[in-house]
């Protein structure tokens, strides 16, 4: 049996035994280790390659952002920010039909700007907005809809986990990475509102109103999420630590690292300063962090050992050469790509595709002939996956985002869900192919800051 015959019997065996619910970390890290077993033939020397291979893996000072972005965002959801961004948001929206759910759309993003998380930005903004929009007459089937759709750009707007989680596999640079997320980010958002828009008009009593509010008391409800805008300037002026200020004559304060180490400590001021962080809810955020950044470790580990694997036996470099002898359009290999994202999304989370596929599809991706140098690529074809992996989070029927509503609201058929979340899995496909068509919405500012 070739090696690379091997790689793709192991991964079959893998992807089933995820299908069946073993938890994926564990999956791939059985995997890795039994398929790098049979290449050498012995196991005291997989175990002596996994007892450096721990360490190498964990000891990246590029992934302490990980648990502070995630510390961020407990503070963020226990500190009123979420609250404070959708009253906000409706204030100046609520009066327009469908104005609750776009006014949704723009707290997700204002959360997600803060959290980095899909599922926390899910979750946080759905107790708060859920019943609101149920109260003012909005159908289940929008109101659940919107907020699984937004939810998806707690992992697009910058600062993103996943992307830190991306830039670390692929060694690219984490401050070019959040930079080439804000445009698709804010697409993401305005294609949202748009498709609220849309919705309510094209079906009748979809969405109710909310009477106007002075405009005193939305100018107040600015005020009050000034926070949120200190916050992520001060996150993404930590990220700019790479960023070339010399022509302005500035100098960059502090590194990634140290960004969110310092957002970390601004949001748990101002929860504790508005008395909406308590001990106990400081507590229960560290318990949290703790417990969110040992899942992902884990699950990093698991894709490390399966990743050396795949490196004993060269199927990465062998799939890179075998499609380039396809004689295909470098486009329709992205294409199926990106599919294939959708479909892994039925039966996995975000993290996991990105630590799963990134190894194998990165080298084919490289080696593709796009006009672009290598860091573009890398930076291009990380937004495309991305996003991506955001589309299957609310693709029927097992997007994860949609089981999260499910839960906030069991009443509401599941079904509905499904029907309303369609139009925004539309609207992402859009920007999926606008990304692809022009790379200069994701590189362009990339461009332009560098």
């Amino acid at each position: 049996m070739t090696g690379t015959t091997l790689a793709l019997v192991v991964f079959g065996l893998m992807l089933g035994a995820i299908f069946l619910r073993m938890p994926v970390a564990v999956a791939m890290g059985a995997a890795g280790f039994a398929g790098s077993w049979a290449v050498l033939g012995s196991p005291a020397a997989t175990l002596s390659q996994l007892k450096t291979l721990s360490y190498d893996t964990f000891a990246s000072y590029s992934l302490s952002v990980v648990p502070l972005f995630l510390l961020m965002g407990q503070f963020a959801a226990r500190s009123g920010m979420s609250a404070a961004l959708f009253s906000t948001a409706a204030d100046w929206l609520g009066h327009r039909r469908g104005g609750l759910a776009m006014a949704a759309v723009g707290a997700c993003a204002g959360f997600g700007a803060i959290s980095g998380s899909s599922l926390a930005t899910a979750s946080t903004m759905g107790k708060v907005a859920l019943p609101e929009m149920r109260q003012r007459g909005y159908s289940d089937a929008l109101a659940t809809g919107v907020l699984a759709a937004g939810g998806t750009l707690g992992i697009l707007i910058p600062p993103s986990v996943i992307l830190v989680i991306y830039a670390v596999l692929t060694q690219q640079n984490i401050a070019k990475m959040f930079v080439a997320a804000l445009v698709p980010g804010l697409l993401a958002a305005g294609g949202y509102m748009l498709t609220v828009a849309l919705y309510a008009r094209l079906v009748p009593g979809a969405a109710g109103t909310a009477p106007r509010v002075p405009l005193a008391r939305r100018l107040r409800g600015l005020v009050a999420v000034w926070p949120v805008v200190a916050i992520f300037a001060l996150v993404m002026g930590g990220i700019a630590a790479d960023w070339d200020w010399s022509k302005a004559g500035v100098q960059a304060l502090f590194t990634p690292t140290e960004g969110a180490a310092v957002g970390a400590l601004a949001t748990g001021l101002y929860g504790v300063l508005g008395g909406g962080l308590t001990w106990r809810g400081f507590g229960a955020a560290l318990r949290e962090t703790a417990a969110t950044t040992a899942m992902i470790f884990f699950i990093l580990l698991g894709a490390q050992i399966f990743g050396a694997f795949l490196a004993l036996t060269q199927t990465p470099q062998a799939l890179a050469d075998w499609v380039q002898g396809l004689g295909i359009g470098p486009y329709w290999v992205l294409a199926a790509m990106l599919l294939t994202y959708l479909v892994f999304g039925c039966i996995m989370d975000s993290l996991s595709m990105i630590l799963l596929t990134i190894p194998v599809f990165f080298p084919i991706v490289l080696g593709l002939d796009l006009g672009l140098s290598p860091e573009e690529v890398a930076i291009w074809f990380g937004i495309l996956a991305l996003i991506a992996v955001e589309v299957g989070l609310i693709t029927p029927p097992v997007g994860l985002n949609l089981f999260i509503l499910n839960g906030l609201a069991p009443d509401i058929p599941v079904g509905r869900t499904y029907r309303g979340v369609l139009p925004f899995v539309a609207s992402d496909l859009v920007r999926v192919g606008l990304l692809l068509a022009f790379p200069v919405l994701s590189l362009g500012l990339v461009r332009l800051v560098f």
